[in-house]
């Protein structure tokens, strides 16, 4: 069996698969961020299953299975959550917590022609800025906000997520600032996904997928908010139409209580999946 976790992070779910398929399986993972392979997760994989890591966005499954001469694949899994690693060490800026340089980006170490959350705030115009917003975060104040964030460049660049944090909190109302969601968590969403293109990123990679799937193979997406889901749905949708596919979860799985008190990220986790036929 050859089963492609398409956002190793952490690794947790390629171990998974890696301890299913044995050794007689093989596990292709991708993750934008080289770093995340170390050598000793490297290992730990190879004792179980034939691994093999490919450093690269998983938009390029397509190409990078036809180049690995991986004549099909038996499953594949998008986790599109942020892993811990993105948002507690990796210093780019994903988190609203930590004062970090507005970056974003899953690469690694982004070169000069990689799109920032810092070229965006500070470059793009306010009419962009609120678009993003509205359409990849769902921010009711995203008019409100990037407004703010044209005002506040004009002093001084915003480089740091503090300085994004407060620019947001000076131009919403007080009273949506002490909600159980974080008042910073939409703008810091919408941003990353322009950044990195994740909705173009995620119609690539699940179509790539499909183009490799053996028949009868299947396809999870485990999302995270709803932007996402809407994607996920639509392409589904379209390849159930098309009779391509068939819905292996009729409705998307969510987790139960003691999931969530476990795992509390997972709260708002949704899990599609089709069959190739």
């Amino acid at each position: 069996m050859t089963v492609v976790d398409a956002t190793f992070g952490a690794g947790g779910h390629s171990r998974l698969i890696a301890e299913t398929i044995g050794k007689k399986g093989q596990l292709i993972a991708f993750d934008a961020d080289q770093s995340v392979f170390s050598p000793e997760k490297q290992n730990a994989l190879l004792a179980l299953t034939r691994f093999i890591p490919v450093a690269e966005n998983f938009r390029t499954i397509d190409e990078a299975l036809e180049r690995l001469s991986i004549p099909g694949i038996d499953a594949a899994l998008f986790d599109l959550g942020l892993s811990s690693t993105q948002l507690e060490v990796s210093g780019r800026g994903f988190s609203f917590l930590r004062d970090e340089p507005l970056l974003m980006t899953f690469v690694e170490k982004p070169g000069e022609e990689e799109t920032t959350a810092a070229e965006i705030v500070n470059h793009w115009s306010e009419e962009s800025i609120a678009t993003i917003l509205r359409g990849f975060g769902e921010e009711r104040f995203a008019g409100r906000i990037a407004r703010g964030i044209v005002e506040t460049r004009k002093k001084s660049p915003i480089t740091s997520t503090t300085e994004l944090v407060e620019t947001i909190r000076a131009y919403i109302p007080a009273r949506f600032q002490k909600g159980k969601t974080h008042f910073a968590t939409q703008t810091f969403q919408a941003l990353r996904m322009a950044v990195n293109d994740e909705l173009g990123v995620i119609k690539a990679g699940i179509e790539g997928a499909y183009k490799h799937l053996t028949t009868g193979g299947r396809i999870a997406v485990i999302s995270f908010h709803s932007v996402e889901d809407r994607m996920v749905k639509q392409l589904f949708r379209k390849m159930i139409d098309e009779g391509a596919a068939i819905a292996v979860t009729k409705k998307p799985l969510v987790p139960n209580a003691s999931e969530i008190k476990a795992n509390p990220r997972s709260r708002s986790a949704k899990l599609r999946v089709i069959q190739k036929i």
